[in-house]
């Protein structure tokens, strides 16, 4: 499988795109002005603690207070009940061990100073979710302050490379003292001549100066600030099966080259500056896909089509025929249609970056084998993902739900907002339905207050139909409240908007 990432870099944004085979996989984007806060460490201050949700809130200096569970401050009791050691007990239970958790008020009291990071990026209206669990990234290991726990990256499953991978680590650490505990990333999977001891140097004289910074830092204060997407780019997505990374800027390019260097010598040789004329996202035809990609209907090369909705609660996903018929009969078109979705819906996923509660709406098939076949070829497909993914069995009705992590906003998000006319409903009230709201509005403004007359200021459309096939209506009405209604069309109004005067 051919892979590149290709890194287009302005001083307003930077984008990264992950091309597999020629084709678009996955989009990363940072703004200058919004960058994303994940991995971000802040001293904060505590300024509500809510016993009945387990949580907190905590001021970390940005627009929104943050939200800190009960189960995401850390305790130490693991490590003295000997769980710290065991590559058997995952990251997820070291790191969220609730079953013996204290009450938040145990934990935490307003107006408490504490040190906290980033987990999730606010997401819509809520805001981040923190964690007192600090963790610093390299390559290959994370690093755990304050913990004692070693264990390996749960997508890493083959038991003989868990254990290949553990005693590395154990290589790596013994004779140094270290204060710290370390997860093996994915990434180290199947790299047979790792050496982990270059990587916890980096990651010992990091945790130095941020404790440097924490030590005068005051509340609201930012300690540690994550990497650029352009150098995160080598730490995160740079695996051995990446064959190039092309950047346009030669600025971004001596730094990313560096950066490899530092940490991963055997990928600087794959960062090379992009010298042609055309854009870089003019290649593969990247820019058309990232169009695409903010359509809500996704064209099937069979003729079907897959039509996505995003809402706060979830994604649904419809599968459609479209025009495809079968050769045969009508299952091998349903059949057949479901198979291309289950790998274009996979894609779609990773591209949008769609996270949360994802329920697929296959078309309904009745061959119980073809069943089966989707389902195993869904998940090989889902399986290609970077970001973790959980699939629950097809009901009766054909629907799957799908569950994906969630740490930023999606693609849709990013890069679009609601539309000021219908507000992100995709539809707008009729022009008759409006022109009722104006009587209506009348009304209560009649009873409301002494006018001489009313002046209606409102789109053409409406206007047409307030003189046209409502004229009896809007005669009525004057009658009855017995003042004059006057009517003005505005250009700049849209179907939904009118306003009432008072005159």
């Amino acid at each position: 499988m051919k892979e590149e990432l290709l890194v287009n870099v302005t001083p307003q944004e930077t984008r990264v795109a992950v091309v597999e085979n020629g084709g678009l996989q996955e989009l990363h984007i940072e703004r200058a002005r919004s960058r994303g806060i994940v991995a971000n460490i802040y001293k904060g201050k505590v300024v509500r603690v809510l016993p009945g949700m387990q949580a907190a809130f905590v001021d970390i200096g940005i627009e929104r207070t943050a939200f800190l569970h009960a189960a995401d401050i850390v305790s130490h009791r693991l490590a003295a009940a000997g769980l710290g050691n065991d590559p058997s007990v995952s990251e997820e239970s070291v790191l969220n061990e609730s079953a013996s958790r204290p009450d938040i008020t145990e934990l935490v009291h307003e107006g408490q100073e504490i040190v906290v990071q980033i987990a999730k990026d606010p997401i819509g209206t809520k805001g981040a979710r923190l964690t007192t669990q600090l963790s610093i990234p390299s390559r290959y290991l994370v690093l755990l302050p304050g913990s004692i726990h070693r264990g390996i990256s749960q997508r890493i499953q083959d038991d003989d490379e868990r254990h290949r991978l553990l005693e590395a680590l154990d290589v790596a650490i013994a004779g140094q003292d270290l204060q710290a505990g370390f997860i093996v990333r994915t990434a180290a999977e199947s790299q047979h001549h790792i050496h982990f001891e270059k990587e916890i140097e980096f990651l010992s004289r990091s945790w130095r100066l941020i404790q440097q910074r924490m030590a005068g830092a005051s509340a609201g204060a930012l300690i540690h600030e994550d990497l650029p997407l352009s150098l995160r780019v080598i730490r995160d997505l740079a695996r051995d099966d990446i064959e190039k990374i092309r950047v346009d800027s030669r600025e971004t390019f001596a730094l990313m080259h560096q950066f490899a260097i530092d940490l991963m010598p055997e990928i600087a040789d794959r960062i090379e500056i992009y010298p042609g004329e055309r854009p870089i996202f003019d290649l593969y035809s990247v820019e058309d896909e990232i169009q695409r990609a903010l359509d809500r209907t996704v064209h099937l090369k069979s003729g079907g089509s897959l039509v996505f909705d995003q809402t706060e609660a979830m994604t649904t996903v419809d599968v459609n025929t479209g025009g495809f018929v079968g050769k045969r009969n009508l299952e091998e078109t349903l059949f057949k249609t479901n198979m291309e979705a289950a790998q274009a819906i996979a894609r779609q996923l990773r591209l949008r970056n769609i996270g949360g509660i994802i329920i697929v709406d296959f078309i309904d098939m009745e061959d119980d084998e073809h069943r089966r076949q989707l389902m195993n070829a869904f998940e090989r497909a889902l399986a290609k993902d970077r970001t973790r993914c959980h699939i629950a069995d097809m009901s009766v009705l054909g629907l799957v739900e799908v569950t994906r992590k969630r740490t930023r906003e999606s693609l849709e998000r990013q890069m679009s907002e609601a539309c000021p006319a219908c507000q992100g409903r995709g539809t707008q009230k009729t022009a008759h339905t409006v022109c009722y709201e104006i009587f209506r509005e009348i009304l209560r403004e009649a009873r409301a207050f002494e006018a001489k007359g009313y002046l209606v200021v409102a789109a053409q459309n409406v206007i047409d139909i307030l003189l046209d096939e409502e004229s009896t209506g809007l005669a009525d009405l004057q009658e009855f409240i017995g003042r004059p209604i006057h009517l003005q069309v505005e250009p700049t109004h849209h179907q939904e908007s009118y306003d009432v005067v008072l005159m």
